[in-house]
């Protein structure tokens, strides 16, 4: 009689099937995302299917009256064209006599695009101790504003600025094989979606905005686009980026709302910078407020996807490590996790628009200007109201989504039966006499009569 192996082999009851068992690494793979039962999935796609109903209503009634399209230069202020410095001579001055000869800087330039490629020109620069008076020499390309004198007919140039087209190409090549060598094809949807929203805000945002439709309004719809398809591009489509998405759409309505109140209430009126000032001139009817309420919602958009990602895959892994694990363990131990996170995002969001204002800081404390002053003057203000409502969003998405992941993974949302386990005995506990002999019989543990 052939005597059995010690060894057992356990097969797990979801690895077999008619050919036999199945790869591990297969069954993990299918396990990786999140996964709902019919009932809830349906609810899942009736409520995605509500907001992209609701998105294209916006697009359709917000849709700017020039149509979409993307802005390439500006009419009346003369056709930028690129150049390159070929010399410069010092010459007398033009313009008024003022009593003294005056040594400007007339730099000879040879144009490199546009109609008049080829021919050479010069534009003079002004004497001025200041360290923003550029420095040109023999060779650097610069784009200059070209335009048409009045009273001669004559073609005549002035600087604008430097090319950045080289540097700016290199580093976005960097960036996408960056990208491509650590996500793979993932890495590709993610350029893919961040393309779609670069068209978005291009095509249709800033033509929405300059066309007097209301930022707030905007700023949702398109978000709303941008999230879709740079969360389904980027994670594929299933039930964890549905839940990424929904968690994401609710944090940035709060977002707004808290946006939207405390811009009032701060008494915001958007008119704190040249830029802005210049846009109200340049182009009526623009509401600026409103614009600041828009940057807050697409500037915290930007963290939102990552911190709902991150929260509904560490749900679906906790629920896949211990199926057993109920909505309220799942969300304990979500939210847990979700705290890490929202630490370090909450503290890169509020350097980030820091540096953004540092500039402006180190001027107010140059010249004086107090602390308090400094923060409760507007430009600062927007900039302190733009960190606290974007980390609020922030953190208030952490327990959102995680409620809902948990909601989902678990089917019903109602605790699943828990399997007894077997009493395991204290190690302290000292044995009994059956436990010590195994052999023992009944009657060894009958009382005697010394006993007593």
């Amino acid at each position: 009689m052939q005597r059995p192996s010690g060894r057992a082999v356990l097969h797990h009851p979801d690895s077999i099937g008619d050919h036999g068992p199945v790869n591990q690494a297969t069954h993990d793979h299918e396990h990786a995302d999140l996964t709902a039962d019919a009932g809830v999935r349906r609810v899942l796609r009736i409520s995605i299917a509500v907001i992209a109903v609701a998105t294209i209503a916006g697009l359709i009634l917000w849709w700017p009256s020039g149509g979409a399209s993307l802005t390439t230069g500006v009419d009346g202020q003369g056709d930028r064209v690129n150049a390159t410095v070929i010399g410069d001579t010092p010459v007398d001055c033009a313009g008024p006599d003022l009593g003294e000869s005056l040594q400007c800087d007339e730099i000879r330039i040879e144009i490199t695009s546009g109609p008049n490629s080829g021919t050479t020109s010069s534009f003079q620069l002004f004497p001025d101790a200041s360290a923003a008076t550029p420095e040109f020499e023999s060779g650097d390309r610069i784009v200059v504003i070209e335009f048409t004198l009045g009273d001669t007919g004559e073609i005549a140039h002035s600087f604008a600025d430097y090319q950045r087209s080289r540097p700016l190409i290199v580093l976005a090549a960097l960036f996408v094989i960056a990208v491509v060598a650590l996500g793979r094809f993932q890495g590709l949807r993610a350029l893919a979606g961040l393309g779609v929203s670069a068209v978005v805000l291009f095509g249709y945002v800033f033509p929405a905005l300059l066309d007097g439709q209301p930022p707030l309004a905007v700023a949702l719809v398109s978000a709303s686009v941008i999230a879709f398809a740079a969360l389904y591009l980027a994670h594929g489509i299933s039930d964890t980026t549905t839940v990424a998405l929904l968690g994401t759409m609710a944090a940035l309505g709060l977002t707004g709302i808290l946006a939207a109140i405390f811009t009032a209430a701060a008494q915001i009126t958007g008119l704190a910078s040249e830029d802005q000032i210049y846009l109200l001139v340049s182009s009526e009817g623009i509401d600026l407020r409103g614009l600041v309420l828009a940057g807050i919602v697409l500037g915290t958009l930007g963290v939102l996807d990552d911190v709902t990602v991150t929260q509904v895959s560490a749900v679906a892994r906790l629920r896949e490590a211990n199926p057993d694990y109920t909505v309220t363990d799942l969300y304990r131990t979500g939210v847990h996790i979700g705290r890490d996170h929202i630490a370090s995002t909450v503290n890169t969001l509020v350097l980030a628009y820091a540096g953004a204002a540092l500039p402006l800081l180190l001027f107010y404390s140059n010249v004086g200007i107090g602390i308090s002053e400094s923060i409760t003057s507007e430009i600062i203000a927007v900039e302190i109201i733009r960190t606290l409502v974007g980390s609020i969003g922030l953190v208030a998405a952490v327990p959102l989504t995680t409620i809902l992941a948990a909601v989902v993974v678990t089917g019903t949302g109602l605790p699943r039966r828990r399997t007894p386990r077997p009493k395991t005995r204290d190690r302290t506990e000292r044995p009994t006499a059956a436990a010590a002999n195994p052999s023992a019989q009944w009657d060894e543990f009958t009382p005697r009569g010394e006993d007593f």
